[in-house]
Parts: structure tokens; sequence; C-alpha cells
């Protein structure tokens, strides 16, 4: 039997509950914060952890703590925001931890660039080390990603290997630089940065998969051409493996990642000698493995007939793989190890109120687990359990800001569509709500167009159900996770089936009785944010109130953005041309807009640029409508800040209560 036992660690930095907190409850603030604890990991021995806490803008700390109890969190990292941000840190060994370190920068040419670089330090914040390729000055070309760490050779202390980026130089041979360049592997003691190279670099390398135990088995290849404006871009990867104790590359597979064709390896079982990975059955994802030897043999590891399988399960420090999973109505995970099935089990009947439950890190013997659980109305705890003594100690919380406030429950419908297809979607009402009747309420479309929304806690969602609205979530067609038949030729390409969608959607909450239609709204973020506009464009009289964050308004403009770049082709693939993409284009068509705009961008944004919302806004204008825009200059797509975020949830729900008459 499972116990549950009391809370071993609190976060020092954690908001105060509400029984402490004598101010009223402030709703932006509270939804608008980000995470208290993220992108956790647990040490090699399972003795101490290390995850990221946000501090002043987009600045964060990397902590690192003891389970000893008692023991107080360490500040073992920390940036600024301004621009250095840190993505995500994990243990190289069990005093040395590895961190992501990102920022983004504006270049007079290339416009919005961002880097990254792989850092490593103590625990005590002490030895601090640059693992990435450094730059230098009389370097050819950006070298803006820094790598990334693809085993980490538990049986090795504190040496990875990692991948790096060379670029080549003007002192080719020297002991500074080299005329190869490309992507490369090497091992890496992250104390001294002693290094030996693995896999000379090759400049059309984009990915390589070790076996977890120190052997490079697979790379990965990009194919594409060469222009008169330089290489672009295919959207096709040619995988190459080893067999076992051989050096030579053979062909495995073609792997396009547009149409998801081909199959796509994520893992490697060195003991079967076989790649785990995706390739598409009757036009959905499935897990597949295939022998890394001349017979290629391929075998069916798991298909499901109605969505796409889209998840390895992989435990460890050497990765190995459990099982896989998918999304229905709510996600759902099967096992292919009948002891880590036996313990999720388990752990499910331990937390039944919790149930999305995974294996988020586990010792080198996989005797202690980092464990999260949490559901549409609990943002998540992270739990600490022992596999000898099988004890589940509650860890640290999610979203501290949050604790002791009352959520709304996420219902999974569906609805029908003008052409009577149903759409499968997520309702969600004010918290102690089952039904309702004539509600203030929000088509909530989400972004991508390459996405889809699932069951579980989304702050955005729960915050308008916590002013008292009701949440559409439609996973209209576009959406993926559906298979081929319901992505269509994606959001933009497909535009009036999405959007028609999205509309019914709207029609679904006024006709139900659910949504009073004098105090309908839209409200979408990226894609989502052209829906928004999108639909006000073809349904001029149904939303009363837009909002959109950082949306696509015009999609020639998406087009030119990526003018210069290798995936310009694959951009100009997914938007279209011809009449299509001029009448998708909302900023084209501000005349029809009746309803009042509220927009936020960011002017950091690299993903859609700033522009987008300033067009719309002055054709808008132009045509008599109504529009605000909000903007931040140092915030990127994600207006990943705690004061931005409840600034723009603040507004938005002003916005709309004036645009309805509240």
């Amino acid at each position: 039997m499972l116990d549950k036992l009391l809370m071993l660690a609190v976060l020092a930095s954690a908001a105060p509950s509400l029984a402490q907190n004598a101010q009223p409850f402030d709703a932006a603030a509270a939804f608008g914060a980000r995470e208290s604890v993220s992108q956790m990991s647990l040490s090699p021995d399972g003795q101490n952890v290390t995850y990221i806490s946000p501090t002043d803008g987009q600045g964060a700390l990397a902590y690192t703590l003891s389970l000893v109890k008692g023991a107080s969190p360490k500040v073992a990292m920390r940036a600024t925001g301004r621009p250095e941000r840190i993505g995500g840190c994990d243990w190289a060994s069990n005093e040395r931890i590895i961190c992501t370190v990102y920022a983004s920068k504006r270049d007079a040419t290339f416009g919005i660039l961002v880097w990254s670089r792989i850092v490593a330090s103590n625990a005590d914040a002490t030895g601090f080390q640059v693992l990435s390729k450094r730059d230098r000055s009389y370097a050819r070309g950006f070298q803006l990603g820094g790598g990334n760490v693809i085993d980490w050779l538990p049986d090795e202390h504190g040496a990875v290997l990692m991948t790096r980026v060379y670029v080549p130089n003007d002192r080719a041979g020297s002991r500074l630089g080299s005329a190869s360049s490309g992507l490369g592997v090497d091992w890496i003691d992250t104390q001294t940065l002693a290094t030996k190279e693995i896999e000379a670099p090759r400049p059309e390398a984009v990915g390589y998969l070790t076996d977890g135990r120190g052997t490079v088995r697979i790379m990965a290849l990009r194919k594409g051409t060469q222009t008169a404006f330089g290489f672009q871009d295919k959207g096709t990867i040619e995988y190459m493996y080893r067999a076992p104790g051989s050096r030579d590359w053979r062909q495995l597979s073609e792997y396009n990642y547009v149409d998801r064709s081909g199959f796509e390896p994520a893992a490697i079982d060195p003991d079967l000698n076989r790649a785990f990975g995706f390739k598409k059955k009757d036009g959905r994802l499935a897990v597949y493995s295939i022998a890394l030897d001349d017979s290629l043999a391929e075998e069916l590891v798991y298909a499901n007939p109605d969505v796409d399988v889209d998840t390895l399960i992989q435990i460890g420090r050497r990765q190995r793989v459990v099982g896989a999973s998918y999304v229905t109505d709510t996600r759902k995970s099967i096992y292919f190890s009948a002891p880590i099935e036996q313990l999720l089990t388990a752990l499910h009947k331990a937390l039944p109120q919790q149930p999305l439950l995974r294996v988020v890190d586990s010792s080198v013997d996989e005797n202690t687990m980092l464990i999260f659980a949490g559901s549409d109305s609990d943002p998540g705890v992270y739990y600490i359990f022992d596999r000898k003594t099988h004890q589940l100690q509650t860890f640290l919380v999610v979203r501290g800001a949050l604790e002791g406030v009352k959520l709304a429950s996420v219902k999974s419908i569906s609805y029908p569509a003008a052409d009577g297809v149903m759409i499968p979607a997520y309702l969600t009402l004010p918290p102690g709500k089952e039904s309702a009747k004539g509600l203030p309420a929000i088509v909530l479309p989400h972004g991508g167009p390459s996405a889809r929304d699932e069951w579980g806690f989304d702050w955005l969602s729960q915050f308008f159900a916590s002013r008292g609205y009701a949440v559409l979530q439609p996973n209209f067609r576009g959406s993926s996770g559906y298979g081929d038949a319901w992505f269509e030729k994606n959001g933009f390409r497909s535009w009036r089936i999405a959007i028609g969608d999205v509309d019914a959607g709207g029609h679904w909450l006024v006709s139900e009785g659910i949504a009073d239609p004098a105090k309908l709204g839209i409200f979408g973020w990226s894609y989502g944010g052209y829906a928004a506009l999108q639909s006000a464009v073809t349904e001029p009289g149904l939303f009363k109130a837009v909002v959109a964050v950082a949306p696509v308004t015009d999609l020639a403009a998406l087009k030119d953005q990526y003018r210069g770049w290798s995936d310009h082709e694959l951009v100009n693939e997914m938007v279209g041309d011809g009449a299509q993409m001029h009448e998708g284009s909302p900023a084209e068509h501000a005349d029809k807009i009746k309803a009042p705009v509220l927009l936020f961008h960011g002017d950091f944004d690299r993903n859609v640029k700033i522009d987008h919302s300033k067009l719309m806004c002055s054709r808008l204008t132009q045509a008599g409508g109504k529009c605000e825009l909000v903007t931040w200059d140092d915030l990127d797509h994600y207006l990943d800040d705690s004061s931005a975020r409840a600034q723009m949830l603040r507004r938005s729900d002003e916005f709309l209560r004036t645009a309805f008459g509240m």
C-alpha cells in the first residue's frame, strides 16, 4: 500500500495561501503568475533535485535542493531575463548540473535572432563553465544553437555526450578552429572541459541518437536544395544507423516532418537492438520499432484506431522505453513493461484525484522516482516515491499562487459543425457550476495550427471561468492529433473549414443556452488569435468582442517574414497562395469586422512579428472599427512574464465586460 506522507519541503518563493493573505484575491495576478516550480529533475543518486523558479520579469533562478528533511533550496544559477533566460536544468553528476540558457537579440539585417548555449555549474553555484562551442569574432555565419546533451553517461562521473555546433573560420587547422563545420558529437568532462570528438561535425547533420550506453547509433541528415538564395529545406530528414560494433553508416529511413510521413526514430533499445519511433498507420501516428541490422525488420508496437499515438514514455537516466501515450478525451498510457505498469497502477490508486500522472525522472537504479500528478482542476504536485519502502511523499506544488483557490472542472464534449461533423472540444464552466444558462462565454481556439488542446489544467480558461465565463476550447479540423483526414491541409490552407468549426462552437454555446448571445466573445493566441480575427470576418455578428494575442493577421506578411531563411519554401507551402491567402487574411478585410478588437503583442516576437498587430489595428481604425493594441518592448511570443500576463488577463476581462455591457 502506498502511503501519502506529509509535505517534505516547501518552495521558499511560493506565494502564500489565501488564508494567510489579507489582500483581496487578485485573479489576474494569481492565474497569470508563472509556475512556481518547473523543469524539475532528480540527481543520479536520487538524493537531490533541481528546478526552475521565476523572478521578476522573465528572470529565473535554478535551485538545487537536498531531499534530506529540513534542507533549504540553494541557488545554483540565475538569469535576469534581460536577455538571458534559463530553459531547464538536469544533473551531470550528483554534484553538478547542466542548464540550457537562451536569449533573443535584434540584428540589423536578420531581425530577431534566438540563440542558446549549454552551461554547467556545481550545485552550490561554483565552477561555472560554458559547454557549447564558443563564438569567435572571425567566425563566418551565425552560431545560434548551442547543442544538446544526448547521453548522460551515468557510469561516468560528470561526463556527457552532447551535440555541438562548429562554424568554419579563417584559422582552419589551428587549435582554435576547424575547417569542418556543422553538428558533431563530443564527449565532455563538465568539470574540466576535457573533450574528445565522438562524431566529426557534418554540415547536413541535425541530430544524433545514442543507445543510452554511450554509443551513437543513429544520425539525422537534413535534405534540401542549394539555390541562389542559399540552402532551402524540403522538410525531409534522412536517418542513418550503425549496426552493433560498426562505424559504418547505413540508411534507416526517410521522414518528412511536414506531413509526418516515413519512420521517425525517437529512442534505441540496445538489448533488443531496435529503434523505437513513429510512423503512420491508416493515416494516424503509431509506435513502430525497426531492427538496427541488415534486416531492418519492422514491427508495429502500438496503434490507436481513432487518434495519433504521439509520445514514447521513457524513464531513468538511460531513458529506456517503457510505454506510449495518446489523447482521446483525456491522455491515456499503455505500458510495455509489466513492472512499470503495476507501479503506475498503484500510484493512480493512491492519487485518484490526480489522474494526469507521470514519472518525470528517476535515480540511476530507478529506486527513487520523481512523480508529477495533476488534473483539470489541479495545476499539479511533485512527489518523491521510494520503490523500496513504497512511500510517496508530497513534495512541491507547481503553482503556489493558486493554492487554496477553487478551480473549475473541464468537461469533454462535442458539437456539430455546419456540415454535421462532430467537433471535439472542452467546456469549462465557472467553479461549482455543473450546468449553467445565459452566461457570458468565450470561444478559445488553440494556437498552432499544428496543435490541439487536451484535458488538464489551463491557466487561460481557468482564469476566465473564475471570472464567471463559460469557456469552449474546440479541436477544430486542422488540429493535430486526430490523423491526416482531420488535419486537412493545416489551419491556414484549410482556413475555411477550421474557422467554420470555430464559428460553429459559438453557435453551439448559444443554441444550448449556455451563452447569452449578447455576451459571446472570442479569445485566441498565435494561430488562435488569427482564428479569432478571421471568425469575426466570416461571421461579423456572432462574437461581440475579439481578443487576440500575438496573432497572424496577414498571410502574405507571414510568408515574407521567413524570406532569406532555409525554411522559406516550407512556410510558403504551409500558407498557400492565390485567392485563399488573400481571403484568409483578416487585415485585408478589416472593414467586415464589427466587434471591438483588443490586441496584445511583444516587440521581441520572432514567431509572429509585431507588425501583424500594428497592421491589423491600423486597418481597423481606417475602416472605422474599434481597436486597442497593448505592446511590450522586451517580450516575445509567449509573454513569459507574470506581470505582463496579469496585465493581459485583467485588461481582457475589463474589455469583454465593457463590450458585453456588464
